[in-house]
């Protein structure tokens, strides 16, 4: 009969064990992110030109709070066409548009496992500074703005190590920005993508 308890308790105890946090209550990600930039009439090109880093508290088991920032460039090229610029001269020429963003600001995170694979629903919030670039052969045109940032987000984590917080993450994302640029015609920036890391 103690027996029986003894292996009853050690069986509770390691199924508590296995539901319980992998590491520590804090993360922190970070890796490559490919973003396609759409419905902004400037570049609308997707680009593997981008990284991300964030990082949050597990204040409850399955909730954290933290912050983040990342950068994309997405570029495109228009091949060689005559503009007519107001002053009624005309220019043949290709051109390139480029567009840099650099979103920033606060994170909130629910998981909805607590074991080794951790799937995830996340919201961010904040600004996004953006740069356009319209690159032709001999002078180039540019811009910057300030906006607001929204990012709904899913993804999981996967930590295949006991008692580690080092694991795989992958998510995807949409994002839009409230960034306006009069020179250029872009009234609002929408992104979406997916991010592929490491968790630490």
């Amino acid at each position: 009969m103690k027996k029986m308890i003894i292996i009853a308790i050690a069986v509770i105890a390691t199924a508590i064990n296995m539901d319980a946090q992998v590491g520590r209550r804090y993360y922190v990600d970070a890796g490559w992110q490919f973003n396609g930039a759409f419905s902004n009439g400037f570049s609308r090109n997707a680009s593997g030109w981008g990284g991300y880093l964030e990082g949050g508290y597990y204040f409850l088991p399955r909730v954290a709070a933290g912050v983040f920032a990342s950068f994309n460039t997405n570029n495109e090229y228009f091949p060689k066409t005559t503009y007519m610029p107001d002053s009624g001269t005309a220019v043949t020429t290709d051109k390139y548009h480029s567009l840099y963003q650099i979103p920033f600001g606060a994170t909130l995170r629910y998981r909805f496992a607590w074991k080794k694979v951790q799937p995830y629903v996340e919201a961010k919030l904040g600004a996004n500074y953006a740069r356009e670039y319209q690159l032709f052969s001999v002078y180039g045109v540019r811009d910057s703005q300030w906006g607001f940032y929204v990012s709904p987000e899913a993804g999981v984590v996967l930590h295949p190590f006991n008692k580690s917080n080092l694991g795989l993450q992958l998510s995807v994302y949409y994002s839009h920005a409230t960034n306006r640029s009069g020179a250029f015609g872009i009234g609002g920036l929408n992104n979406a993508g997916f991010k592929l890391g490491v968790s630490f």
